[in-house]
């Protein structure tokens, strides 16, 4: 297939994998921020092929994974009510809240369904306007437009009985709070080309420059995971900090005008959580005032839900690069994709799926990080 297959071309791939060797003198510590990478970089076997001098961290890049308990536990607590069509994707189903997970809200008769848009749950509520249908809305600016067209459509067509969840979160702040803390030891990242191809380029110089640290706009497939490590790591060798896009076939500098245009009359920024960092200013988005009715958090009366995270899951620190998934006890044997004790364990993006997954049980990869956030 065009624009897979030659992304995935061995010789190429060494060729790359040369290059970096011939190029790093010192040890370099990289973060990728997309759960799509990391997946990429442990099914593959990049990290095990790079040099001992780099390293690659995985940051927060997986949205199920980053939503916080307490969101978990306001999903539950609205599909569970008498009248309401709750809406997901699949991925959030497994995913363990204080006491039960939306499939065991299912199962003691919450009418929770798997959709594949978020159109498809307005098609809902336009089925059954005398049930109210919500929407998980998660994910980073890559989802936002879609759930932004399904909250601006639905007001356009008149459809009362539908709001949305939000838990979206944003990027850039969060390489911003990751860059910020003092323990902090990540020199470069490979920025989220899905992210990018959205909303653009235009918030990385400014962060690339305050933090002097390189940014490349980087895709999904080994080629273009090993030209993004490739390139971070010829400006850290020369001394320089700049925004680069290896993402040219899908990224623009001003993203998609049209989907970016549509955020921004549903959505406004506003501090959100992320599971095992924290709260994070301006992380977020939130609805507008003007689509505020259609604020499922607001119309059901579950804002003052707080949850304290559970201490017996460390996927907040492999969220924030403290460990890797194998450093956790708990990782292949009482958390498993059956038996899930966190989010990261669960997704399909997370990174304790992808080393369950791809066997990544060398006890080598165990060890603990010094923090970076």
């Amino acid at each position: 297939m065009r624009f897979i297959d030659e992304f995935n071309d061995p010789e190429l791939a060494r060729k790359l994998l040369d290059d970096i060797h011939a190029t790093v003198t010192r040890p370099w510590a990289l973060m990728e921020v997309c759960g799509g990478q990391t997946h990429s970089i442990i099914r593959h076997g990049i990290d095990q092929l790079l040099p001992d001098q780099v390293e690659l961290i995985h940051g927060p890049g997986c949205p199920v994974c980053v939503t916080p308990l307490e969101v978990i536990d306001k999903a539950l607590a609205i599909a569970a009510r008498p009248g309401v069509i709750f809406c997901s994707f699949g991925d959030m189903l497994r995913v363990p809240g204080t006491d039960r997970d939306l499939f065991r809200v299912r199962s003691e008769g919450g009418d929770v369904r798997v959709v594949y848009s978020p159109m498809d749950a307005l098609e809902l509520a336009r089925r059954h306007p005398d049930r109210e249908v919500v929407f998980f809305g998660i994910g980073f600016e890559t989802t936002a437009p879609a759930n932004a067209m399904a909250v601006h459509q639905a007001r356009r067509q008149g459809l009362t009985n539908f709001s949305l969840l939000v838990s979206h979160v944003r990027v850039p702040p969060a390489i911003e709070a990751i860059m910020s803390a003092p323990s902090c030891r990540v020199q470069g990242f490979l920025a989220a080309g899905h992210v990018c191809s959205v909303m653009g380029t235009s918030e990385y110089p400014d962060l690339s420059e305050r933090y002097r640290v390189p940014i490349v706009v980087t895709g999904f497939e080994p080629l273009d995971i090993l030209e993004g490590i490739r390139r971070v790591v010829l400006q850290l060798e020369r001394g320089e900090h700049r925004v680069e896009n290896a993402y040219a076939r899908a990224v623009r500098e001003g993203g998609n005008p049209a989907a970016v245009r549509m955020v921004e009359e549903v959505f406004e920024p506003t501090d959100r959580s992320w599971r095992g960092i924290g709260r994070i200013p301006g992380s977020g988005w939130r609805l507008t005032e003007a689509f505020r009715a259609q604020d499922a958090e607001e119309r059901f009366d579950v804002r003052d839900i707080r949850t304290e995270e559970l201490g017996v899951c460390r996927s907040g620190e492999v969220l924030q690069g403290l460990i890797k998934p194998t450093g956790c006890a708990a990782f292949g044997t009482t958390c498993t994709p059956r038996t899930p004790l966190g989010a990261t364990m669960v997704s399909s993006e997370g990174a304790c799926a992808a080393y369950y997954l791809y066997r990544r049980v060398d006890p080598t990869v165990s060890e603990e990080m010094s923090p970076v956030g």
